[in-house]
């Protein structure tokens, strides 16, 4: 174990603050990286990415909006570069499984002369509760650019323990770890279970990808954005992804948790009562 301090980027994300939060609990120093961080960090801006990474020993990569975004895996060599030169030992990347302009900052990563450790993942459980399929559940229907397509659901709590054994334990230097639920599910499946754990109707519609962008924007996502994840979903949500992975079992040596615990998890909170 180390006692250096890490850096988690996108430490208010739905993994980075968990990740953050295992390390914290482990008594280990934690720097926040986002732009109300001390010091601050912005991707867009890479002045401030040197006072970031001053001290810090490991660090949490993820990068927003997507890595599939123009200039993303650009930006990601430049900061493994930089992390390098600052003294930075050990670089965990979560990289988006499936998609073709992820494995350029996977290369990226790889090349930095850091230890390094791929995380890659899919669609979180916790888009349905803690992101921007919330507002589409509590309205009764998600639509999305998926068809009929199962995906391999992965919760974020199980990444972040992943992310967090990465950056603190030896033994994962070097590793690719594709991490998943222990099972498919469509976006109707997904559905049908939010429904029976919410006690109402929850319904899935498949839409077309320039129809989800339009409700992307409905929602207030900048329009840029829309586009990009958009473009990315009807790309990856194409079947590409229909296979589990061992990442999880890998780098813990347990089953990932399955996706109806979650669901009625979230349900006895009341987050999907509105």
């Amino acid at each position: 174990m180390t006692e250096k301090t890490t850096l988690i980027i996108g430490s208010t994300g739905k993994t980075g603050r968990r990740v953050a939060a295992r390390l914290q609990d482990r008594g280990l120093p934690v720097r926040a990286g986002s732009r109300s961080g001390t010091p601050p960090f912005d991707w867009a801006d890479p002045a401030t990415w040197e006072p970031a990474l001053r001290g810090v020993d490991a660090a949490y990569i993820t990068y927003y909006p997507d890595l599939a975004a123009p200039g993303a895996s650009e930006a990601v060599r430049a900061l493994a570069a930089l992390a390098v030169r600052s003294g930075v030992r050990r670089l965990v990347l979560l990289s988006g499984r499936g998609e073709p302009e992820a494995a350029t900052a996977e290369r990226a990563v790889q090349d930095s002369g850091a230890e390094w450790t791929i995380v890659r993942a899919s669609w979180f459980f916790q888009n349905f509760d803690e992101g921007h399929l919330l507002e589409p559940v509590l309205g009764g229907t998600i639509a999305l650019p998926a068809g009929d397509v199962a995906e391999p659901f992965v919760d974020a709590d199980d990444i972040a323990d992943v992310a967090a054994a990465a950056l603190t334990e030896d033994g994962h230097a070097g590793q690719v770890y594709e991490v998943t639920g222990p099972r498919l599910l469509t976006f109707a499946e997904a559905a049908g279970e939010i429904s029976r754990a919410a006690g109402r109707e929850v319904r899935y519609v498949p839409v077309s990808a320039d129809g989800y962008a339009g409700m992307l924007m409905e929602y207030g996502v900048p329009a840029v954005e829309a586009e990009v994840l958009a473009g990315m979903f009807a790309e990856i949500l194409d079947g590409r992804n229909a296979h589990l992975g061992d990442g999880v079992r890998r780098a813990l040596g347990r089953e990932p948790r399955d996706f109806t615990g979650y669901v009625d998890a979230v349900a006895a909170t009341g987050v999907w009562k509105g």
